[in-house]
């Protein structure tokens, strides 16, 4: 199958609603918490997103529709005195799951990435999200050690506000 693989555009309706179906689905499925968008992040996301410069989306399109999305951010790495690029949401819709979307979005992550000189790509994924973990392991993904005697890295949140 020939899947279309494009960075978003913020200022094309299709895309802003293609971003907005995608995220919710993920919001809906167990992996990203269970439940819906709240009605403030629906109204609010797409004029959120474009006030800011440091991100990249990624949408993937199967006959023009919206199948996956990778919503990512950049960051900075001070141990390479680069930026970087953190895939913050990732998601393929069920039925696309298994025939290799995942990977041509994560192709065109790097392929963007290294356009714009990031040292490396960050993301998390829950322990559970075995699936999940194998498609990321087998793109190169690894969780970090600096040291063996002090183990692999951990992610942790704390949440300021609802």
């Amino acid at each position: 199958m020939a899947y279309n693989i494009i960075e978003a555009n913020l200022d094309d309706v299709a895309h802003s609603k293609a971003i907005l179906t995608l995220l919710n689905a993920y919001a809906c499925d167990i992996m990203g918490g269970g439940e819906s968008l709240s009605e403030y992040v629906q109204e609010n996301l797409i004029d959120e997103l474009s006030k800011r410069s440091d991100v990249l989306i990624v949408l993937a399109y199967d006959d023009g529709k919206p199948i996956g999305l990778a919503i990512s951010f950049e960051g900075f790495s001070t141990f390479y005195a680069q930026p970087l690029l953190n895939i913050h949401d990732f998601v393929v819709i069920p039925e696309y799951r298994r025939k290799g979307v995942a990977k041509l979005i994560l192709e065109k992550i790097e392929s963007i990435s290294k356009q714009r000189n990031y040292c490396k790509l960050t993301l998390e994924v829950l322990e559970g999200n075995v699936r999940a973990q194998k498609v990321y392991k087998d793109f190169g993904f690894a969780s970090y050690v600096l040291d063996d005697q002090m183990g692999r890295g951990l992610f942790f949140d704390k949440k300021l506000h609802h």
